[in-house]
């Protein structure tokens, strides 16, 4: 192990390193980190990543020979990550296969893993956010071991900077919100499509950041051209009105809901808890549709790294106009 003074020099000299720049934010922070460890240990790959649920998301790496970039996505289960965070095994083991818990972990059935690094990092209230990590094809020595605490400082120090960053996108969401009040569809009190829009670019940049869950949920009036046909403009607006309504009453809080024109709406789901979550939502936003008299159909997708929130958005209008089509309905 290394004493405090080995800790308070390494410290001095990797603010120092031009490598290791003062970072203000955590993902320059993060990026600064892989590279100084890439430099000072070797290691083919390092990375900062996000445990989600089952989800495990790469958010940035350092590669030289896995072929990872951010943006994959693991099963979190699988991992040497996931045993090490449950203490099954250590923060350094210069040979995996020694270690059973590494040995066994079915991540390995696809990946080579010779030497494995890792240490939690902490969000919010002491919750668990991702890890930091770093695995090579090849054994390596036992002295990496001594390495121990400079890696366990590093990882403070990012969950610092991620607790801080998480803190100030929070703040920063809510002035958004404050600012495209004026932004709002007088007939629904919803959010317009311009506000919309700029939510979808601004979420996608935190998922993109922090490795955050979202997902799309697309709302589209069966037959409102029947309405206003037989019964005229103003039945077609009272009914845009009370879908209006019952969307408001039945999103979360923290969701962003969006008449994105005519007779469709748009729902952003933030920080979702994954499908189940977001099949739920949909589900209670049809029986309420239902129980106010008003036929729609509705689809939804969940966020993936690979697309982002705009492939998001078109995923979830395709299958709300498949749904459509099955009622054979425009």
């Amino acid at each position: 192990m290394l004493d405090k003074e080995y800790i308070s020099s390494n410290a001095v000299s990797i603010s120092n390193n031009s490598a290791v720049a003062p970072a203000c934010d955590f993902e320059s922070g993060a990026k600064a980190v892989l590279q100084f460890l890439h430099d000072r240990l070797g290691f083919d790959l390092w990375m900062v990543t996000r445990a989600n649920g089952e989800d495990w998301i790469v958010l940035q790496s350092v590669d030289h020979g896995y072929n990872v970039a951010p943006g994959t996505m693991l099963t979190w289960s699988e991992t040497l990550c996931a045993q090490m965070v449950l203490g099954n095994g250590p923060h350094i083991a210069p040979d995996a296969s020694l270690e059973p818990a590494y040995a066994n972990a079915p991540i390995r059935d696809c990946v080579k893993i010779g030497a494995y690094i890792g240490q939690p990092l902490w969000g919010e209230n002491g919750e668990l956010f991702g890890t930091l990590c770093a695995i090579d094809p090849n054994v390596q020595p036992e002295s990496l071991e001594q390495e121990t605490d400079l890696i366990a400082l590093l990882a403070n120090l990012l969950s610092g900077l991620l607790q801080k960053g998480l803190a100030l996108q929070k703040e920063k969401r809510l002035k958004e919100r404050f600012e495209l009040e004026s932004l709002t569809d007088s007939m629904t009190q919803l959010y317009n499509r311009r506000a919309w829009e700029t939510a979808i670019a601004s979420e996608e940049d935190r998922c993109r950041r922090y490795g955050q869950k979202a997902a799309v949920i697309v709302i589209d009036l069966d037959g409102l051209k029947n309405v206003n046909d037989t019964e005229g403009h103003d039945a077609g607006d009272s009914l845009i009105s009370a879908a209006g309504k019952v969307i408001r009453e039945t999103v979360r809080m923290s969701d962003f809901a969006a008449r994105l024109g005519g007779d469709e709406f748009g729902i952003l789901a933030i920080e979702c808890q994954g499908s189940p979550t977001i099949d739920l939502l949909a589900k209670r936003l049809q029986s309420e549709f239902n129980k106010a008299g008003i036929n729609a159909s509705i689809g939804w997708s969940i966020r993936l790294p690979s697309g982002g929130l705009p492939v998001t958005w078109e995923t979830a209008d395709t299958a709300m106009y498949e749904a459509k089509r099955a009622k054979k309905v425009c």
